[in-house]
Formats: C-alpha cells, sequence, structure tokens
C-alpha cells in the first residue's frame, strides 16, 4: 500500500495516510498528498479536504532516526528541512475550503500539529494528542504552540508540551479544542456528514469566514473590524446572499452553488 494518497469523492478531497505498518508516521508522500488536496480545493466543485488515515492511528509523526541524521546539517539545512513541514501547515491554514482532520486512534508530534492546523477535528474518543519532543530534548514545531494557544488554556498547553502528557480526545472536546470525540467506528461517518454539511453552505460566504476567523488571531481589533466590515460589504451584494435571504424569507432551504 502507498504512504500516502489523495482521492475526490462527490464534494470532497481526502487525504489517507497508509504507512500503517509505523503508525502512520510522516513520509514525503503524506506531505505531498495533503498539498496537493489543498491545492485540488481551488477547483470549485470541491467543498472540503479531509484527512485521516487507512488504519487505526492518525499520525505517530516524525522518525526519530531521521532527526539524528540532521545533526550533520548546518542549522540553516536543519531549518529547511522543518519548513518542508510548514509548507504542508501553510497549505492547511491557506486552504480555500474548511480542511476536517478525522483522527483515529491518535496524533503525536507533527501529527498533532498537522490534526490542529486543520479547521474541523473529529476524533475517536480513545484517541489521545501527544507533544512528546521535551522526552528527546526537542520542542515542538508544525505550528503547535500557536495552535495549542489559541484553542486551550495555557496550563494545558504547557501541560502537553512541558510534561509531554498525552492529552485524551475527551478532555479536548469538552474545553471545546476538538468539534466531537465518538466512538472509532463512527469517526469517519461523522467526517463525512460534515463534509456533505459544508458543502450545503455557501462556498464563497464559508472561504471569507475561514480566512477571517484565522486572521482574527492575528490581528488588532481595528483591523478586524475593516476585515469584517470589507467582507460584509462585498457578501452583501454576492449572489450567495440574495438566495440566502430569500429562502430564509420564503421558509426554504437555500440552494448555493
Amino acid at each position: 500500500m502507498t504512504d500516502a494518497t489523495f482521492e475526490i469523492t462527490g464534494h470532497r478531497a481526502i487525504v489517507w495516510n497508509g504507512n500503517d505498518a509505523r503508525r502512520g508516521a510522516l513520509t514525503p508522500e503524506f506531505y505531498e498528498a495533503i498539498v496537493a488536496a489543498c491545492k485540488a480545493a481551488e477547483d470549485p466543485s470541491i467543498r472540503s479536504v479531509t484527512i485521516t488515515s487507512r488504519g487505526d492511528f492518525f499520525c505517530a509523526g516524525g522518525d526519530l532516526n531521521v532527526l539524528i541524521t540532521r545533526r550533520n546539517y548546518s542549522e540553516v539545512e536543519r531549518g529547511q528541512q522543518i519548513d518542508i513541514l510548514h509548507d504542508v501547515i501553510r497549505a492547511i491554514q491557506s486552504c480555500p475550503v474548511p480542511v476536517i482532520a478525522a483522527v483515529k486512534g491518535g496524533a503525536a508530534g507533527a501529527g498533532a500539529s498537522i490534526a490542529l492546523a486543520c479547521d474541523f477535528i473529529i476524533a475517536d474518543e480513545a484517541a489521545k494528542l501527544t507533544a512528546a519532543y521535551v522526552k528527546a530534548g526537542l520542542v515542538p514545531d508544525g505550528g503547535l504552540t500557536a495552535h495549542l494557544a489559541r484553542i486551550v488554556p495555557k496550563s494545558l498547553a504547557m501541560e502537553m508540551c512541558v510534561l509531554a502528557r498525552p492529552i485524551p480526545a475527551s478532555r479536548l472536546a469538552a474545553t471545546g479544542a476538538i468539534n466531537a470525540a465518538l466512538p472509532l467506528a463512527e469517526v469517519e461517518d461523522a467526517a463525512a456528514a460534515l463534509a456533505a454539511h459544508i458543502a450545503d453552505g455557501p462556498p464563497a460566504a464559508q472561504s471569507r469566514i475561514k480566512a477571517m476567523v484565522n486572521a482574527a488571531y492575528d490581528q488588532a481589533m481595528p483591523e478586524q473590524l475593516d476585515t469584517e466590515r470589507d467582507a460584509m460589504a462585498w457578501a452583501t451584494g454576492a449572489d450567495e446572499a440574495a438566495e440566502g435571504i430569500a429562502a430564509f424569507l420564503e421558509k426554504r432551504k437555500p440552494v448555493f452553488g
């Protein structure tokens, strides 16, 4: 089985991490499949991207044996290798459609970074997110600290990163950090149902909303108000709003796209 693939199913692009023998450990193919799926989502027929695994573990992160070999690299060269992961995170964030992580088993290290970079997370209730970098004398990458700072209290981020404690999906769901923690057998169906719900919505508005929410974490209030003003001024004159408002007033389901 190939280490990773992506396929188009209806309005969804689905990335499958197929490195089952190594608990979904990172591979160049997995990186490439994520980036390719996010690129494919520029086609207006694609309404969401789902990242998941063929086996029962989402992604175990990087290979420490590979990191050992990088000791012989210059610091600049080591940074260039990390930027390959960061390009994947950027692709998820800049993807024009919502990206869903369907996490089975668990997500560790950069696997957790990839999951947390997604817009929605549906997780196996027995799954755990782990950032055990510190056990190897390392530090998080892949935007992990940035995303944790946005979605969990500092105390929980420190527990995860400094103490290297695995955090159960059920605990993260209770904080609102992930959308749902479900029995393993329900994860893929729940991700599909979420993708179908997204596909029923107004795609241009959804894309703008994703960009606005991402910007809100980095912009000061005056700039964010300007962003919201400009987006709302655009939306009010768009065909999606004409259909959405008409459907609301006529008490029917809107038809977008």
